[in-house]
């Protein structure tokens, strides 16, 4: 009796299992989503829906392009939302019990040119988290990244993504690491570690095939138990309202934060120095062109010439 009635219950999961109610999959932030039906209409601008199907099909399509060329910064965009999972609702969880994490998700600031006053910032003191924000920024590695979200069905969820992507910067200069391939598979797992989404693991995982074996065996010699400490410890960073600490002391906010930093890691000219160094060259061959126009010698050779 006992084996019949468990093998009942299990044809009923089984049936349940393959029923339209159940036959979806959780891969970017929507709990159940059918392999063939999707939204009719979009939820937000740019939102483009899915069904299970064609997200699975973006996910692995977009995986193979991002290995392929890492530069491809829309395809691994498209890989951090096909394959956010729960992820995104754990980070809105953790927004939610946070009262600065609580504006943040209510008043959805955004992070771009046109919001930051990036001269304002430069005049901040030394030390202050704008002035170190600048001073970040003026590396000559450093690009913008994809922010636009398209494939999360859910407008908040959508926006928890975007709130991540745009601040991605701030991890960086909180963190102490420079635009380079080392520091940006180190912040990866970091990423992860105080995330959980899992592109950021993906990305951490294959990224390091580009690297040599020497920077690869220091990558996760030291960089990768900093970043698995040092961000599964700290405070979870996707509830900071950034945009209202520009003058706080970003020692402090380390501190506060939980966060120490890196292994040390070589750090680019920055791009002020580059520019002077550069504008210093030109008005130096500037001038040494208009010192030969001057010069008796091509004076005399122009008033005297064979037709004169």
């Amino acid at each position: 009796m006992a084996t019949l009635q468990k093998g009942l219950k299990t044809n009923r999961l089984l049936r349940s299992a393959l029923s339209a109610r159940y036959f979806g999959l959780v891969l970017n932030g929507t709990p159940s989503r059918s392999f063939f039906s999707k939204p009719s209409e979009p939820a937000y601008p740019g939102h483009y829906p899915l069904n299970a199907l064609e997200n699975a099909f973006m996910a692995v399509g977009s995986a193979f392009a991002s290995l392929r060329d890492p530069r491809r910064g829309d395809m691994i965009a498209a890989l951090g939302e096909t394959t956010a999972g729960s992820s995104l609702s754990h980070l809105r969880d953790a927004m939610l019990s946070s009262p600065e994490g609580r504006r943040v998700l209510r008043e959805r600031p955004s992070v771009n040119s046109e919001t930051v006053d990036m001269d304002a910032l430069r005049t901040l003191p030394e030390g202050s988290f704008g002035r170190a924000y600048v001073t970040w920024l003026e590396s000559p590695a450093h690009a913008d990244c994809f922010t636009q979200v398209h494939y999360i069905d859910d407008p908040e969820l959508a926006y928890v993504m975007k709130r991540y992507r745009e601040s991605h910067d701030f991890y960086h200069c909180i963190c102490n690491l420079p635009v380079n391939v080392d520091s940006e598979l180190a912040l990866k797992f970091f990423e992860y570690a105080n995330f959980g989404i899992p592109m950021t693991l993906i990305s951490g995982l294959f990224g390091h095939l580009k690297l040599d074996s020497v920077r690869r065996a220091r990558l996760f010699r030291e960089y990768v138990p900093w970043a698995m400490r040092c961000g599964g410890s700290a405070h979870p960073l996707i509830t900071v309202y950034w945009e209202e600490r520009w003058t706080q002391n970003v020692e402090v906010m380390k501190k506060e934060f939980g966060i120490w930093d890196p292994p040390a890691a070589v750090w680019p000219a920055p791009l002020s120095e580059a520019l002077k160094e550069k504008r210093r060259r030109a008005k130096v061959a500037r001038e040494k062109a208009e010192a030969e126009l001057d010069s008796p010698v091509t004076q005399s050779s122009t008033s005297h010439g064979p037709f004169s």
